[in-house]
């Protein structure tokens, strides 16, 4: 059976924005520059036209995968009020034990994970890690350069 796939209702939010942006604009600027190669003649040798054929191919694969993820998907809210236990959706403060230093992160699912922007997928070794995990606790994180020990400052 394939894994849930589960998203916070802004990752959702994104992900059918993305899809509208591929279907609306990014499908009709590859339509026209297909056009545009086509003008130029002969097509077994017109890079600009096997270019924008990829670039079409990537795009309708994007909307495949998007699709796929859209239709299946469970959007997970977050709980109301103040939760001791961390979920998906929870803001994370952590401390390094050994090194004693900090980080923030969001706890997200795996579609919406970003870590330029802290946003950590749930089923990454450390979103695994914290997932039910309260404040005040200790997690070992595996890693494939060993194991990290945080501690759980506090859960938004």
């Amino acid at each position: 059976m394939a894994k849930e796939i589960l998203l916070t209702p802004e990752g959702h939010k994104m992900l059918l924005k993305e899809l509208d942006e591929l279907k609306t604009v990014k499908r009709r600027e590859v339509a026209e520059q297909l056009r545009q190669a086509r003008a130029h003649g002969d097509l077994r040798e017109n890079f600009a036209y096997d270019d924008a054929k990829r670039h079409q191919a990537l795009i309708e694969g994007r909307i495949r995968d998007l699709q796929y993820v859209i239709e299946r998907c469970k959007v997970v809210e977050r709980p109301d009020g103040v939760t001791d236990y961390i979920h998906l959706g929870s803001e994370i403060e952590l401390t390094n034990v050994e090194s004693g230093e900090k980080a923030s992160l969001t706890l997200v699912g795996v579609y919406e994970a970003d870590p330029m922007q802290d946003k950590v997928s749930v089923l990454s070794p450390v979103g695994e890690a914290l997932i039910g995990r309260g404040v005040g606790e200790i997690v070992d994180v595996v890693t494939p350069k060993g194991d990290i020990q945080y501690r759980i400052d506090s859960v938004r």
